[in-house]
């Protein structure tokens, strides 16, 4: 019988990352690293997410998947992607900043990679003062000139910078090339489960290894949409809302949801994924013998809910609910 999961977190160090998941989040992080990533739920092989909460303890969620199929996902979903778990959670902290990418559309992906193609939401859950992406490519930039000028590590008045701040949803497309440029952002990120980059610009940092990180101008020419701009949307609540669809799309649908004592959920059709954003409290749900079992959860964390499953949450939260419709 499945349950609502929650699992083991996956630090991924970066070069661009930082130690704020420690003090936004109240993370216990490895000592001496700056972890960039935190995937919440993973089925990809570069970070497999392992259950460790209930009797599925220990196994991964792929495993899990393979075993429960639709009735981890929903049959819709299952019949869409199949042997594909659809998508990856993930929290990041961008410190420093972030290489110029971009990330190709399902067809290039699965043609070159076998991997899907990455499309992409960041939920901005806090931003220093001076935060600015790169989001886009400045008008008059043709594959012709971003080829030349990249080749000559000319990068300057090629993209288009905004400012961001808390609460802004940033919805990235496959195409849409971006980066950090300036100040912090802590971010939750619902994507594609993919991890397929092509790297523009690294701002010519050196990793450990004293060796530049691999650049991949031609594929990326290849994918840029020079036409893109930057979709911001902003989630504040109006006075007394409790709830608003942030982002509807083919691969996803998220919702804010503030709770101020309890919620009441269920999905038939999708697995519901939660991130929490701010808050502390319970979830609960039926176990197995039918009696009430409850999940203390917090703010940093992120849960799945497969279908058919209602579920109680109690308390005070801010949260991110994502479904495929």
């Amino acid at each position: 019988m499945l349950y609502p999961l929650r699992f083991e977190k996956v630090f991924i160090e970066k070069v661009w990352g930082g130690r704020e998941f420690e003090k936004s989040l109240g993370m216990t992080l490895p000592e001496n690293l700056n972890i960039g990533e935190s995937w919440e739920i993973s089925a990809h092989p570069n970070g497999m997410s392992i259950v460790e909460n209930g009797h599925l303890k220990g196994k991964t969620l792929q495993e899990i998947y393979s075993e429960y199929k639709e009735k981890l996902t929903g049959e819709k979903v299952y019949n869409e992607y199949k042997d594909r778990f659809p998508l990856l959670i993930k929290y990041l902290d961008v410190n420093d900043r972030l290489s110029i990418q971009v990330h190709p559309d399902d067809e290039i992906a699965l043609k070159k990679h076998n991997e899907l193609g990455k499309s992409e939401s960041w939920f901005i859950m806090e931003a220093s003062d001076d935060a600015t992406l790169i989001m886009g490519m400045r008008e008059g930039i043709t594959k012709e000139k971003f080829l030349e000028k990249t080749k000559k590590n000319e990068f300057k008045g090629l993209f288009e910078e905004i400012k961001v701040k808390k609460g802004e949803l940033i919805d990235i497309t496959p195409g849409m090339v971006h980066a950090s440029l300036t100040g912090s952002v802590l971010f939750a990120e619902i994507q594609e489960n993919s991890d397929v980059t092509y790297r523009i610009y690294d701002f010519d940092r050196v990793e450990s290894n004293g060796k530049k990180r691999e650049l991949h101008l031609e594929d990326a020419a290849d994918v840029i949409d020079f036409n893109k701009k930057a979709v911001v949307i902003n989630t504040d609540f109006s006075k007394g809302e409790k709830r608003k669809t942030i982002i509807r799309k083919k691969y996803y649908s998220i919702d804010k949801i503030r709770i101020e004592d309890v919620l009441e959920d269920i999905s038939n059709e999708s697995m519901i994924i939660y991130s929490i954003l701010e808050g502390t409290g319970e979830l609960i749900f039926k176990n197995e013998n039918k009696t009430n079992e409850s999940l203390k959860i917090k703010k940093g964390e992120s849960l799945l809910i497969p279908p058919h499953i209602p579920v109680t949450i109690k308390g005070k939260f801010e949260i991110l609910r994502t479904i495929i419709e």
